[in-house]
């Protein structure tokens, strides 16, 4: 896949559960992998999951940092995600502020668990299990929703809790 187009919400590929990744090693998959990561990095995003390119396996990549759409992300190394598995899922949860690539210009309020256990292979074949928290714990379930069908709008719960981006631009982060 040397082009990606971009799915938006209302696309009934976005809904679609996605398929495990047989071949990791599979010279195609780490050149589209590179291409997913630059696509990411053209539109600012901290995250990107591969069916939101219409690219339907359980991939995504994470790459967290402060830009002009998260302001006060943390830095993180990107980090390819492949055939993800959520283990843990803390009780305590945090409502915070999400957006999407594939939902331009809307923000949801969203309760997401502060703190996940998960698994998953790298692009070099490598089985990690690590803990994430916080804004890190809230990107991996966001893009971890893409790959079974799910956006964040899926998990608002009312539409008091979104906004369009300018507004929240306007209201929030003036608030931080």
């Amino acid at each position: 896949m040397s082009h990606f187009e971009l799915l938006v919400l209302g696309h009934p590929h976005l809904r679609r559960v996605s398929a495990p990744v047989d071949d990791v090693s599979s010279p195609t998959l780490q050149t589209s992998i590179d291409t997913l990561f630059d696509f990411m990095e053209q539109r600012q995003g901290v995250g990107i999951a591969a069916p939101q390119v219409d690219w339907p396996v359980q991939l995504f990549i994470m790459a967290s940092k402060p830009n002009l759409r998260y302001p006060d992300a943390p830095m993180m190394a990107p980090t390819v995600i492949i055939n993800p598995d959520i283990t843990y899922r803390s009780e305590q949860t945090n409502k915070d502020w999400e957006g999407c690539l594939s939902v331009p210009g809307l923000r949801g309020l969203v309760a997401r668990s502060d703190v996940i256990d998960v698994r998953y292979t790298t692009r070099d074949g490598e089985l990690m299990e690590t803990r994430y928290e916080g804004f890190l714990a809230r990107v991996f379930q966001h893009e971890y929703d893409h790959l079974c069908g799910k956006l964040f709008v899926d998990h608002v719960d009312s539409s008091l809790d979104l906004m369009v981006e300018s507004e929240w631009r306007r209201q929030i982060l003036r608030q931080s």
